[in-house]
This record gives C-alpha cells, structure tokens and sequence, in this order.
C-alpha cells in the first residue's frame, strides 16, 4: 500500500507542475495585424511658422510746428475723423498780436515808401533842371529802394506770422480713426527742437497687415505672394487668412536669433483684429492640390521574422540603404496637365505592397514630403495596399478585449508587440 501511496504523490506532484507550467511558462499563439493603406488623391503642403504682431495699414502721426498751450481738444480715442476736420487748437493769442505788430510795421512802411517815392520824383525834376546835384538825386534814389525792400520784408514776416497763426489749429490730414491721443486741454506743447506727436491716425482699420518675424532657418522658403494663415488668441477659434506682401532685407537680432519682418496683408471687413495683437503664423511655401498621397511611415516599413513566419516576402532591402536612396535625386518632374503639381525633384523610394498571402518590394517615385505624407510621382495607384506596420496580438487578449466593455479603461502591462515606422526624421 505504501509503494501505491507514494505513486499517487508522484501523480499530484506532475499534475501541479504542469497546471503551472500550462498557466505561466507556456508560449501562448499571437495574431499578426497587418496594417495596410491604400493611396489617396489629396492636398500636402510645406509651411513655416512665425509670430508677429498686427498693424494698420497706413498711419499717420498728427505733430505741431508752434509752441504754446493746448486750448481745446475736439478728438478723442477710437474717433472717425475726416481729412481737414478739426482736432485741436493751440492758444492763438501770442500769434494774433504778432500779426498785429507786423501789420503795423508794415502800414509804417508802406507810408514810407510813398514818401520816399514822391521824394524821389521830386529831386529827379529839381536834377532836371539843374538846382541839385546828382549826389542828391542819388540819395534820394537811395532812400526809395530801402523803403521798398523794407516794405517787401515786413510783408514776409506778416505771411510767417499769419501761417504760424494758422498752424494753432490742428486739423485731419487723412479720413480714419484716432489709435492715440497724447495731448489734454491745458497741456503745453513745446516744438522747439523735436515735432511733438499729439495724435495717432489709421486711415483704414478694415485692412490690416501682420508684420511677422521669420527665422532665418526658413525665411529662404518664404515669397511675395504665397498663402498665410493666422490666428490670435482674442479669437482662438477663428482662422484668418492673408497674403505675403513683403519681405523686408533689414534684420532683427534677439538673444543670438536672427529674424526678418516679414509684412503679410490681412482684410478686417468684420473688425475683429485690431491694433498690437500678437499673431500665431502659418505661412505655406508650397502647396499641392489633388495629388496622390501615402502616409510617410510607409516608406521606413521592413518587414522582421515576425512576419517571415507568416507571409512569403518577395525582396530585401535594409532599412539604411532605403534612406538613403529615398534622399537621392533621380529627375526632374514637369508639371503634368489638369493637377497644381510644381516642378520638383523625384525620389526613388521603396515601399512592401500586400498581395494575398505576400509581402512585395515595389519601387515608387515621390515628391513633396511634409513628414506626415508623401506624394507619390509614380509607381502606385487607388487600388494598391501598402503595408505601415503591423500589430502582434496573443489571442487571449484578443478574447478579454472582446467580453470587455469599451468605455472600461484598459488594463496596464498588456503584451502586444507593435511594428510601424516612425515619421522620417526633420
């Protein structure tokens, strides 16, 4: 009895070990995941961003050429003015009595003159008949050209002093809004040496312009003409839209960064943007329109003995040299009828087509790259599945998955085993 009592030990003890042996050590079956796409017709750009702040169109700085105290101000901030309208007034009573003496100066000489001209004809009839000298006739000649030029200087001094007079009065050089006001009634204007700015003007503010600052890492991509968009943060949900007018040569240096202003014109037809609001930036310096597209991981996919086991792979290439032959420039592309493609530098690239059960290295031609898609040139059509990646399942996962609830959160430590290429680097 005890040889048949030590068996059945033996018996448990084998039974345990293979229940956990089954339970933890053994190798459970995985289910491989193909992901394929096919290629589609859509759009792909290249762009830069940059931030920048927006200005008015045209503006206009309102100064004084008198000195002397502000009188009345009859504009104020956010006021619709009209060219020649009236902003302000300086005291005018210095001026007035300055044109008030010079009038009377010139009154004094102008009866001068009248003397010295019937002086003048007197002494040339006394000459005439000999009663005087000619150093007489001379003299009186003299005091007669004095009083004329004195009389045409004085006259001169009275147009300054009635043209200082007039600048009292501050008036609109253009049809707009006031921005600024840097002056209230009372205040004294002092324009001795510098013209001081007494109001801002916008001519128009339903256009606008954003002067943005551009890296020199990509001013180089960036041209008159081409597409912006913007956004500001008063209006997060809001896109608007403009167009580079103007890049300009000179150049910004903050803290080891080098930029460039670059000047993009905004239509503001429903007044939202306004005057020193910082713009987010995007511009396109190239855009495509309709072209066939393929997701850029595709063009780093290789497949691994994973997937050895399950499909037949039809060709062999290593992940550095498809880099490498990605980046070298094969021909030059023309641009082909009834699509937006530009002139551009093919590539040749190497992506894994699925064919039923096979894996098949196919040779494409690409052309733009914006790190998320690829344009295809040549070498793929609609209906061609190309391989991204793959995802390796065990399949009791894959049965969990299916008794559990979406909207649970999903258990930590899973085992899958992902294959998919990374975008392509910068």
């Amino acid at each position: 009895m005890k040889k048949f009592k030590w068996l059945w030990w033996l018996l448990i003890i084998a039974a345990v070990g293979f229940a956990i042996w089954f339970w933890k050590f053994r190798s459970e079956e995985s289910v491989i995941e193909l992901q394929v796409e096919k290629p589609q017709y859509g759009n792909i750009s290249n762009s830069v961003t940059a931030t920048g702040t927006i200005q008015p169109v045209d503006t206009v700085t309102v100064g004084s050429q008198v000195s002397g105290t502000i009188k009345g101000v009859y504009a104020d901030f956010n006021s619709t003015v009209k060219k020649g309208q009236l902003l302000a007034q300086i005291d005018p009573s210095l001026f007035e009595a300055q044109v008030q003496q010079i009038t009377a100066n010139l009154q004094s000489a102008r009866a001068n003159e009248v003397y010295q001209k019937s002086n003048y004809e007197r002494q040339s009839k006394l000459y005439g008949v000999g009663a005087i000298s000619k150093a007489d006739l001379e003299t009186a000649l003299y005091g007669y050209n004095s009083a004329v030029s004195n009389v045409n200087g004085i006259t001169a001094q009275l147009t300054s002093a009635k043209k200082n007079l007039s600048f009292t009065k501050i008036y609109s050089p253009i049809d707009g809004t006031v921005l600024s006001r840097n002056i209230s009634e009372g205040q004294t204007v002092a324009a001795s040496f510098n013209t001081p700015t007494l109001f801002s003007i916008a001519k128009d503010l339903t256009k606008m312009q954003v002067q943005a600052s551009v890296d020199e890492a990509d001013i180089g991509n960036v041209a008159k003409g081409q597409r912006a968009i913007f956004s500001v943060d008063a209006f997060p949900s809001d896109t608007f839209g403009g167009i580079v007018k103007e890049i300009r040569l000179r150049s910004s240096v903050s803290s080891n960064v080098v930029t460039y202003a670059t000047i993009i014109d905004a239509p503001n037809d429903q007044m939202k943007l306004k005057p020193g609001m910082t713009a987010n930036i995007t511009i396109y310096t190239k855009e495509l329109n309709n072209v066939l597209l393929i997701s850029a991981r595709a063009l780093n996919f290789q497949p691994d003995s994973v997937l050895q086991k399950v499909y037949s792979i039809q060709g062999k290439l290593q992940e550095n040299n498809a880099k490498r032959t990605r980046m070298k420039q094969v021909s030059k592309i023309e641009p082909s009828g009834g699509s937006n493609i530009n002139a551009d530098s093919a590539k040749t690239a190497f992506v894994w087509l699925k064919k039923d059960s096979s894996l098949v290295l196919h040779r494409i031609k690409t052309g733009m790259d914006d790190e998320t898609q690829v344009q295809i040139i040549s070498g793929l059509d609609i209906n061609d599945e190309v391989v991204t990646g793959y995802i390796q399942e065990k399949k009791a996962d894959l049965k969990n998955n299916t008794q559990k609830s979406p909207f649970m959160p999903q258990r930590p430590g899973r085992s899958n085993r992902r294959n998919s290429a990374s975008p392509p680097p910068r």
